[in-house]
């Protein structure tokens, strides 16, 4: 299943959030070592993301996209149950049951 083509709005959202992790990730300092960023910064990104995040669920759900999708660990348990199913043996079965 293909994703949804994104809204220019929703292509911005990501883009914008994209570049505030990066930003936050290049320069995140080694063990005590000060920030080169000022709370000031910090805080704004902080509150910038919390906005992009809210503004991003509204226009999923304006636009009927599902939500809740989360990434799952390969360890993660998994919640669904396969059952394989071997139609050539059911059919036999059911050979055999028209026979008696």
């Amino acid at each position: 299943m293909s994703e949804p083509e994104l809204t220019t709005e929703e292509r911005v959202l990501r883009m914008m959030k994209s570049v505030l992790t990066s930003v936050a990730r290049d320069t995140a300092p080694r063990p005590g070592t000060r920030h080169p960023l000022s709370d000031n910064t910090i805080q704004g990104i902080r509150e910038c993301l919390m906005l992009i995040s809210v503004r991003e669920r509204e226009l999923g759900e304006e636009h009927g996209r599902d939500m809740s999708a989360r990434p799952r660990y390969i360890d993660e348990p998994k919640t669904e149950v396969v059952v394989p199913l071997n139609v050539d043996t059911m059919k036999q079965g059911l050979k055999k049951d028209s026979a008696d």
